[in-house]
């Protein structure tokens, strides 16, 4: 696939987010890299909203990190690589918003 159609692949899945949670987004860059080795698809790096205080301010953009060339190692077709890369945006704003692997494990989330 080529890198204008798994960005725009990231914007859909963002896009698609419900309006309550795409309201919520301020101060974070969701950038695409290569990818590192392994199987790490995407990460998140910042202060979950849920652990801001009244001091968090005047700082840096968080950062979701989505690893293309693991998504489309990952996956066979077109199709798995945009559901991955779906799952992965979600997964990673899900960090966002303070919820932890164990959480989204137990909750059936993924």
């Amino acid at each position: 696939m080529d890198e204008k159609a798994f960005e725009n692949l990231v914007v859909e899945a963002v896009e698609g987010l419900p309006d309550e949670f795409k309201k919520k987004l301020e101060n974070i860059d969701i950038v695409i890299e290569d990818g590192k080795p392994g199987r790490l698809l995407g990460l998140y790096q910042g202060v979950p909203l849920s652990q801001r205080t009244h001091y968090y301010g005047n700082v840096l953009p968080d950062k979701i990190t989505i690893f293309r060339n693991n998504i489309e190692s990952a996956c066979r077709t077109d199709d798995e690589i945009k559901e991955a890369v779906r799952r992965t945006v979600i997964h990673e704003i899900a960090h966002y918003f303070g919820l932890s692997d164990d959480h989204m494990k137990d909750s059936g989330t993924y």
